[in-house]
């Protein structure tokens, strides 16, 4: 393996850290460890200079990927935007067919998201647990009124997301998703971080989400309506983008809702994210306990 993957990771013997994949894809090197002055993976890129955990990548492995839990790629990013019915024949699925001038936005909370190889919970409430497979770009650089030609600059890396949704949740109310996006572990965030300098163009990017092994959809940035570097330049429009800032820029067709009848995610599905330049997010899927998840650790910050 030639490319940079960051990850952020909990092991019995270290506890929380961050860390850098071997270039056999089998160890990590604890980034934690060797930077005792970084806190997370969040705060490398908060310092913009994820560049200097390539001096570290001819070390010894610390642990191997076998023996690790990955945690959700940042820890606790301050703002996660998720821009919605964009890729080409998004539109189609809904009976509002109204083309808007600008990219549905909406935010979600980050304990929402767990980490690759972690169940997805569906709570008891509702069993309208959807998938979402998402390319996402974490950003690295702030800026505000970021020009198109300008939005890489802004970029530390892209790395995949399961932006799950309770389908049920999402209608309480007119124009309103923030229930449905928000409850805790729904979603998916990581395995890795792959920094934009080993990314090229993006429309190259070749999205898949497979279900039980059963692919469910396929699809390239290409066809996006709002690209993400428009994503990037009408965010930082209104609001300051900051490093650790998350974009996830949206999914293509073929999730579950859109079956008829609709097909809901139960205990023991597996989904399967993927791109082949940034990996495969993977996670099962659990019913909620009676007495409830395992929470998220507070947030330190």
């Amino acid at each position: 393996m030639d490319v940079m993957r960051l990850l952020s990771f909990s092991s019995s013997c270290s506890g929380p850290s961050f860390g850098l994949l071997s270039a056999d894809g089998l160890g990590v090197i604890d980034l934690g460890r060797r930077l005792p002055n970084i806190r997370d993976l969040g705060d490398l890129i908060a310092q913009e200079d994820v560049s200097q955990a390539m001096s570290f990548a001819a070390e010894p492995a610390d642990h191997l990927v076998a023996d690790i839990t990955y945690e959700r790629l940042l820890p606790w990013p301050k703002k996660i935007f998720c821009i919605g019915v964009n890729y080409g024949g998004r539109s189609a699925e809904y009976a509002d067919k109204t083309d808007a001038s600008y990219p549905s936005v909406f935010v979600r909370f980050p304990d929402s998201f767990t980490g690759h190889e972690r169940p997805l919970i569906r709570p008891p409430e509702s069993p309208q647990l959807d998938y979402e497979g998402e390319i996402v770009v974490v950003i690295g650089k702030a800026g505000r009124r970021i020009p198109m030609e300008k939005a890489r600059e802004h970029i530390a890396g892209l790395s995949l997301g399961n932006e799950g949704t309770i389908r049920d949740w999402v209608r309480h109310a007119k124009f309103n998703v923030t229930q449905g996006k928000n409850w805790e572990s729904t979603g998916s965030f990581g395995p890795h971080l792959v920094p934009i300098d080993e990314i090229d163009d993006f429309e190259t990017l070749r999205l898949t989400t497979h279900v039980n092994g059963v692919e469910r959809q396929n699809d390239t940035p290409a066809t996006m309506k709002y690209p993400i570097e428009y994503q990037i330049h009408y965010l930082s429009t209104f609001t300051t983008l900051r490093p650790g800032d998350v974009i996830f820029s949206g999914t293509p067709t073929g999730a579950g809702a859109r079956f008829d009848p609709p097909v809901w995610l139960e205990p023991g599905d597996v989904v399967e994210v993927s791109v082949p330049e940034l990996g495969t997010l993977r996670n099962t899927i659990a019913d909620e306990f009676p007495d409830g998840p395992n929470l998220s650790p507070p947030d330190p910050r």
